[in-house]
């Protein structure tokens, strides 16, 4: 079984940035989601 995400971006410049980020980290689509829920579900 497979679940889907889809996402709307509201502009290029910030599909870009993401994309540029997820490059940068050697991450996927689903792990960068992955990482930034593990980073925002870790209390401060």
């Amino acid at each position: 079984m497979s679940n889907h995400v889809n996402i709307e971006v509201p502009s290029d410049e910030q599909y870009e940035r993401l994309k540029r980020v997820k490059k940068e980290h050697g991450l996927t689509w689903r792990g960068m989601l992955i990482h930034a829920a593990d980073d925002l579900d870790t209390p401060d």
